[in-house]
């Protein structure tokens, strides 16, 4: 297990017992672009087959920031599910907590993280991540069905998505 303090007194941990699986799955299922509508089951199998990463207040331990590596332990790893609660932002945990990562992996020995973001390249350049130089040698294989992006539900393929003013 991985601990460390920030310097405001934060804790982070790697302790999967001290996840709020609760809090975080409503944070991801109802305000994370990506994981809009997730279930709590998948929600927990994730989080079952990963490398958790809590970040807890110092005055009373609340959860605040959560992330996700995905990971063999020493060659590769997916960073995912990058959360920070919205009361907590501005204070500098998105990229300490992305710092500390990348910092825990690099003890492993891993040397190749990756990651998908929209919005947050800012926090992660800030922490040494840098865009794919050859994307073109990179595939996927994405099953997952279209979501609205008005509901976050599944999208039905029989049914086209309207919107009434």
């Amino acid at each position: 297990m991985f601990t460390l303090t920030y310097s405001d007194g934060h804790l982070l941990s790697t302790d999967p017992a001290r996840i709020d699986l609760d809090l975080v799955h409503h944070w991801l299922s109802t305000d994370a672009y990506w994981a809009l509508g997730r279930d709590r089951e998948t929600t927990e199998r994730a989080f079952d087959g990963s490398l958790p990463f809590g970040v807890y207040r110092p005055e009373d331990g609340r959860q605040v920031a959560v992330a996700r590596v995905v990971t063999d332990g020493a060659t590769f790893a997916w960073l995912c599910d990058v959360y920070v609660d919205r009361a907590a932002r501005g204070r500098g945990l998105g990229g300490w907590l992305a710092g500390a990562v990348r910092d825990h992996l690099d003890e492993l020995g891993v040397r190749r993280i990756l990651l998908c973001t929209n919005d947050a390249h800012q926090v992660y350049a800030g922490v040494g991540f840098t865009p794919l130089d050859a994307p073109q040698r990179w595939m996927q294989l994405d099953r997952r069905p279209p979501v609205t992006p008005i509901t976050g539900k599944e999208q039905s393929s029989t049914t086209p998505l309207t919107v009434e003013a």
